[in-house]
């Protein structure tokens, strides 16, 4: 498994620099790459069109670089597109939506593997980021564990309980959106 070099710099607590994208197009990713100015690239899928075989291939071009990639999710089906990002390659899932703290702690487990310790929902799968091997190896767990939760404070829920949300054990980074119009 290919090293997660957003989770490398959090650890040693360097800064990241991203942007972000809406095309599927890996040939995006493959010129960002060659600046060498970036270290993760968000694709944002909440606003477009794409499918399963083009997380693979944005991954590949990222790959090439050393970059990791970031997908932002809708709501729903989160799980399902978070998991097979993952699989693609995928070293961090931005949670769009996020209502309350509950909800976070949801997000986290998506993405943490299924082991008593880590209480998680991401089982055993035969995906690319196992260079198509069988999961379940201590590098298969460390990887899920690795994988950079990222949460969009913008709801109500969130915005009005944030210490709360802030303190969900397994949230790595936030990014702030303008706030949804509360109904009166």
């Amino acid at each position: 498994m290919r090293p997660n070099k957003l989770r490398e710099l959090l650890k040693a607590e360097k800064p990241t620099l991203a942007t972000h994208i809406h095309t599927t197009w890996p040939s995006v990713i493959e010129a960002i790459g060659h600046t060498g100015l970036y270290d993760y690239v968000e694709f944002v899928g909440e606003y477009g069109p794409y499918d399963l075989h083009d997380l693979d291939n944005m991954c590949r071009a990222a790959d090439l670089y050393r970059m990791s990639m970031m997908l932002k999710v809708d709501q729903e089906p989160r799980g399902f597109l978070a998991q097979r990002a993952i699989g693609s390659g995928f070293h961090s899932i931005l949670f769009a939506d996020c209502r309350s703290a509950a909800d976070v702690r949801e997000c986290v487990r998506i993405v943490r593997p299924e082991t008593p310790e880590d209480r998680g929902t991401y089982g055993v799968a035969t995906r690319r980021f196992t260079y198509m091997g069988y999961g379940g190896s201590k590098e298969y767990v460390q990887a899920l564990r690795d994988v950079v939760v990222t949460i969009m404070i913008e709801k109500p829920g969130t915005v009005d309980n944030l210490a709360e949300v802030l303190a969900v054990d397994g949230v790595d980074m936030v990014q702030w959106a303008a706030p949804t119009t509360r109904w009166v």
